[in-house]
């Protein structure tokens, strides 16, 4: 008898979330209900169907049940009613909060940091991604581990209770600590490796850009519209893009920069995502200059900038020369519908469609102007054996070139690193110059 099998599939049910916040009032410009319309985003991305949502007014958190106890309570109506069976909190959660709310719903519950970190998980694609996100959940969840062996450590007291639980606890707080530290390694394997591309790049002289911005306001599609193909994952997304993509872009007139789009930020970013993907966000640290990219049809478009600007004040690049691009103008302006009309340049920031393409050669030319100012003036003069040297002048200054009997006289502006490289390679002739005209260099020097 011939036997035959079956596949099944069993699909995973989709979680039924409650959405929680409390409201106390704070001078970042969120309510509560606008941070919980996020949340309810996030959750969304992760894979949860929302089935309701509540906030509390309150001066400060409570410490034991996060809202009142009251209020918590209320959520056990709100259990029966809606069927939910997981508890999003719009804060971090302490451990005791957690525990406090799961005795009383019976029901799983974490914060916005873990759901965060669980999208982080959903979307890292390369393996340096998750080793990023995979140390930023080791330690999320060092200081939570006493609930996860309750299986373990009776919550009672008592007899049959005492030894084992503990002693597992401890072993396991062991266990993470030492994946940490090794994570860190690996982390800082990945920061020197990138530190060393970053040298090719100095070395080669081209100016760098790096692509900031709040979490879907459009970084990939920028990047992938500037460089004429697809080479960046640009979706509809909270976080499609995690992992930083550097190409070049020619900006015009012979210009040519390295531009790197990197990992969205959002408001109550998890601070051990920051540490985590410091290597990866070290890229906007070693950028020449910032492009902000903010979604220009959202409301919220001061709050997201002021997130940004928390998040590069903590990388120490928030004095970085920024250009502000107000992308989706095709949600806002009908003239950036089809791409073709010409887009003004206003105070340091351009309106552009990274969909449509409008105002994108405004983009490029106002990129290259804010690099512009950072060069420096020069008047130098080398031999005519720094042929290399002279032709990454020519390509990447803008500068006038005379040719004398002996050497090359270089006038006009370059970058700084390019400056100090002709500084020094002028230093070098003129002492060579010197010495052979006293007869004390190792050969005369002739025309």
């Amino acid at each position: 008898m011939r036997m035959t099998s079956r596949l099944i599939d069993l699909e995973v049910p989709v979680e039924r979330a409650f959405l929680v916040a409390v409201d106390t009032g704070s001078e970042d410009g969120w309510t509560a209900q606008e941070s919980l319309s996020e949340l309810a985003n996030l959750a969304t991305t992760a894979g949860a169907e929302v089935v309701g949502a509540e906030w509390q007014n309150r001066r400060h958190v409570d410490p034991n049940w996060y809202i009142g106890k009251g209020k918590a309570e209320e959520l056990a109506a709100a259990k029966r009613e809606t069927g939910f069976d997981l508890l999003i909190a719009d804060d971090e959660l302490s451990p005791a909060q957690q525990r406090a709310l799961e005795d009383l719903l019976r029901v799983k519950v974490i914060d916005r940091s873990r759901l965060i970190l669980d999208i982080f998980a959903l979307h890292a694609q390369t393996h340096e991604g998750r080793l990023q996100v995979e140390l930023a959940q080791l330690e999320y969840q060092l200081p939570r581990l006493t609930k996860l062996w309750t299986h373990l450590s009776r919550t009672q007291g008592g007899i049959g209770s005492r030894g084992p639980g503990e002693s597992q606890l401890e072993t396991d707080r062991r266990i993470i600590r030492t994946r940490i530290s090794k994570m860190k390694e690996r982390v800082e394997q990945v920061r020197q490796q990138r530190s060393t591309a970053a040298r090719g790049r100095d070395r080669r002289l081209w100016p760098t850009v790096g692509i900031v911005g709040y979490t879907n306001a459009g970084k990939s599609t920028l990047l992938n519209t500037l460089v004429g193909s697809e080479v960046a994952r640009a979706e509809d997304k909270l976080f499609a893009t995690l992992d930083p993509t550097s190409r070049q872009v020619k900006l015009g007139e012979g210009q040519t920069a390295i531009i790197t789009d990197t990992v969205g930020f959002i408001h109550k970013l998890p601070h051990q995502l920051v540490d985590a993907f410091r290597a990866t966000l070290e890229e906007v640290n070693r950028a020449d200059v910032l492009v902000e990219v903010v979604d220009a049809s959202d409301p919220h478009v001061h709050e997201h900038r002021a997130t940004v600007q928390t998040v590069l004040d903590e990388l120490g690049a928030g004095e970085k020369p920024r250009l502000l691009a107000f992308n989706k103008a095709d949600l806002v302006e009908r003239a950036a519908l089809d791409g073709g009309a010409v887009a003004p340049a206003v105070a340091g920031s351009v309106l552009v469609s990274a969909l449509t393409g409008f105002g994108m050669d405004t983009l490029r030319a106002e990129i290259a102007a804010l690099l512009g100012t950072l060069w420096v003036d020069i008047d130098a003069a080398v031999p005519y054996t720094a042929g290399e040297l002279l032709a990454r002048v020519r390509e990447r200054g803008t500068v006038e070139v005379e040719y004398g009997e002996r050497d090359v006289r270089i006038v006009g502006r370059v970058a700084p690193a390019l400056a100090s490289e002709l500084e020094a390679a002028s230093e070098r002739w003129a002492q060579a110059a010197t010495e052979a005209t006293n007869g004390t260099g190792p050969k005369a020097v002739t025309g």
